[in-house]
């Protein structure tokens, strides 16, 4: 069988423009895609929508290919029957296909475009809603004028009319402007939530940036980066757009580019603010010392390929006020005033080893978490105190006492170590050493002295724990006190070793303590166990660097902060805070007179 189709288009001027095609085959296809024997380009038709077929008695078989059904002489549905002779027409969007049967007996598919029904419109004007209301026009001055009112003339009047406000971090600030929260452009971050409803208390003068002055009277604790006028003069010089850009902010009341509202933005929805970018920090400190060239900083902008050397700070002499850095490229000697080998205590056969096995309180050779525990915040380690991390194997118990316990030695102060021993030595006493009797008078040597002269052997006692090779001298160093008398290094060592950055301890759980801290081989206390930058770069390399099962991309925010003292690692009173036990004074004490004279 043969298919006339026709196609009927209308030009501009409305000429009619018929093309015909003939398709000697016994089916169509019809559909929006252009392998379709009839191409329909309606996105109401699906690409394959319905097919044609001829069937036995010379009638159309038209069935719906897709989900869609097609209309059918008036009628909507999915499959039909269309005989030639008495004419058919099919509906696919805005196309309608007659069906006919032509004098030379084929069939001629007619293709024609359709406009919307003419009077349809008009007949349904008058139930819409346009019908019952004003003009567009009157409309649109009657919303313009309500906002105007409602949001702008309602804010402002509010504000001028009320009292001055104060910032109030507790958002309770009492005569708030009305309306004000219609010009919020967006919901506060998580540390500001509890000022959605109290705008004034960071917008205090209308029309204006919020001033740095207005984030320090709730921010007190946070700290400047450096002082600003060292912070302008190390900042990396704008180019012409952003300096131009900053005249003109500067122009509407807002600060220059060191104040706060410039790194921190808000209303950008309830997110925790994001750390400072690497590129943030390299774009002044990778070139920092041309501009401040009196700045002990080193330039850095990468840590895989531009950091400087980690540079720990430690006591470099015994009794010192102050903490130094470690100088670049040198091995310190740290002057803590103990002497404590690590390698001892940590060698898994070793005589620490096994004491630690057979005592209840261990049962297993020593570990570093033994001696040393992490704070609450799991970022640093607690002071290492003696009673808790050591009496477990060096016991200071010095006898029993009256109820059948145990009477144990005071550690931290040699005072309370003599009158310790003081107490032990006052009941009677044996003769100290032979001597001749006179008569008439009680011997040197004899009972009497014993009991009810001086504690002498306290003294005795005490000199000689402190003395080399004494109990205090198996994790102290001996010295010298002002009078002479034996005495004990004090114990020196900084709060923190890298006081420029923070180290999380607990992200690094599943590494080994000695992966960093070669405290296993370490001989002696004067070890600075403190890992250097190469270490680090074993796992930890810049931004940018590719992330892989080892290597970590890390930014300058991982382990520094912008504004000092913040976070958890901030000192508690004006940096930099130091708490070294200082030397004993030079004037006599009670006990050193006693010792020194026990000692003629």
């Amino acid at each position: 069988m043969a298919f006339l189709i026709r196609t009927i288009d209308f030009t501009a001027a409305g000429r009619e423009i018929v093309r015909d095609r003939t398709l000697a085959q016994d089916s169509l296809t019809v559909g929006r895609a252009a392998e379709n024997d009839i191409h329909l380009p309606d996105l109401a038709v699906e690409q394959h929508h319905l097919r044609i077929d001829t069937a036995a008695d010379g009638t159309l078989a038209v069935s719906a290919l897709g989900t869609l059904g097609f209309g059918l002489d008036g009628r909507s549905v999915t499959d039909g029957t269309v005989d030639p002779r008495t004419g058919g027409e099919i509906a696919l969007g805005a196309a309608r296909l007659a069906v006919a049967r032509e004098g030379d007996g084929s069939v001629s598919v007619t293709i024609r475009q359709v406009a919307a029904e003419e009077g349809r419109s008009d007949a349904l004007r008058g139930f819409t809603l346009a019908s019952v209301l004003p003009g567009k026009r009157a409309m649109s001055w009657v919303f313009a004028s309500a906002i105007l009112v409602l949001l702008l003339m309602v804010p402002v009047a509010s504000h001028l009319l009320r009292a001055p406000a104060k910032p109030d971090p507790t958002g309770r600030t009492p005569g708030t402007v009305l309306l004000d929260s219609a010009w919020s452009s967006g919901e506060l971050s998580l540390k500001h939530h509890t000022l959605a409803d109290n705008c004034e208390s960071c917008h205090v003068a209308a029309f204006e940036s919020v001033q740095d002055e207005t984030c320090v009277s709730c921010h007190k604790d946070i700290g400047d980066h450096a002082p600003m006028p060292r912070l302008a003069k190390g900042m990396a010089p704008l180019s012409d757009g952003d300096a131009l850009q900053w005249k003109i902010a500067e122009g509407f009341g807002k600060e220059g580019p060191l104040g706060c509202v410039s790194c921190h933005s808000e209303h950008e929805g309830p997110v925790r603010a994001p750390a400072g970018s690497e590129a943030f920090c390299g774009d002044c400190h990778k070139d920092l010392g041309t501009r401040l060239t009196d700045t002990d900083l080193a330039n850095a902008h990468d840590f895989g390929k531009d950091h400087p050397q980690l540079r720990p700070v430690y006591f470099a002499s015994f009794g010192a006020a102050k903490p130094v850095r470690a100088a670049p490229g040198t091995k310190p000697v740290e002057r803590s005033g103990l002497v404590f080998p690590h390698d001892v205590h940590m060698n898994p056969r070793g005589g620490a080893a096994r004491m630690a096995v057979s005592l209840g309180q261990y049962g297993k050779p020593l570990e570093c978490s033994d001696c040393h525990t992490l704070t609450a915040d799991r970022m640093s380690f607690t002071e290492v105190k003696m009673e808790d991390a050591c009496e477990g194997c060096h016991s200071l118990v010095s006898g029993r006492t009256a109820a059948g316990g145990f009477s144990k030695l005071r550690h931290g102060d040699v005072k309370d170590l003599a009158e310790d021993l003081a107490r032990i030595s006052s009941g009677p006493r044996s003769r100290l050493a032979p001597a001749r009797a006179r008569p008439g008078q009680q011997g040197s040597a004899s009972p009497y002295r014993a009991d009810f002269g001086r504690p002498v052997r306290a003294y005795i006692g005490l000199s000689n724990a402190l003395s080399v090779g004494g109990v205090c001298t198996e994790c102290h160093l001996p010295t010298t006190g002002p009078n002479g008398q034996a005495d004990l290094m004090p114990v020196n060592l900084p709060d923190r070793f890298l006081t420029g950055s923070f180290f999380n301890h607990e992200a690094h759980k599943k590494q080994e303590c000695t992966d960093c801290h070669a405290a296993d081989t370490s001989r002696t206390a004067s070890d600075l166990l403190m890992p250097d930058l190469k270490s680090c770069r074993e796992c930890h390399l810049g931004a940018a660097a590719v992330k892989t099962k080892k290597i970590v991309p890390s930014d300058c925010a991982m382990c520094h902060a912008y504004h000092l003292p913040a976070g958890q690692w901030s000192p508690k009173g004006p940096a930099p805070h130091y708490k070294p036990i200082p030397p004993p004074p030079p004037g006599k004490t009670k006990v050193a007179a006693l010792v020194g004279e026990a000692r003629k």
